[in-house]
């Protein structure tokens, strides 16, 4: 999965932290809040996102409803998984990746593993 770019990133916070259908228009005048973005520019860059698979969109008459088809942290441990999946040693990427975490990072990853093998179990 190739990361978001700028703009795209700043559309899909939006979806992300609304959690519910959203016009192009909500979207731009929120981003318009804190700087000038182009109703034409947005529209496009959400159809783009639409079209690469991170937004769902209805219509209703004659205007597009937009939804995220998943949740940030799905996104971002997809982003992870792409990373560990560029290296030839898994094992040696993770290993690093852990290196880099805090100690609350640490108990949150220690937690998921248990989560995870008790779902195993079931």
């Amino acid at each position: 999965m190739r990361r978001l770019g700028e703009l795209e990133a700043e559309i899909m916070d939006r979806f992300w932290r609304w959690d519910r259908p959203a016009t192009v228009r909500e979207v731009v005048d929120d981003i318009n809040e804190h700087r000038d973005a182009a109703y034409t520019t947005v529209t496009t860059v959400t159809t783009i996102l639409f079209h690469k698979g991170h937004l769902t969109r209805t219509r209703d008459g004659r205007v597009w409803h937009y939804q995220a088809t998943a949740s940030r942290e799905a996104y971002a441990a997809a982003l992870m998984e792409d990373g560990l999946g560029a290296s030839e040693d898994r094992p040696a990427a993770l290993a690093q990746f852990v290196e880099n975490l805090d100690a609350d990072e640490i108990a949150a990853l220690r937690k998921a593993l248990r989560d995870v093998g008790r779902r195993a179990k079931e």
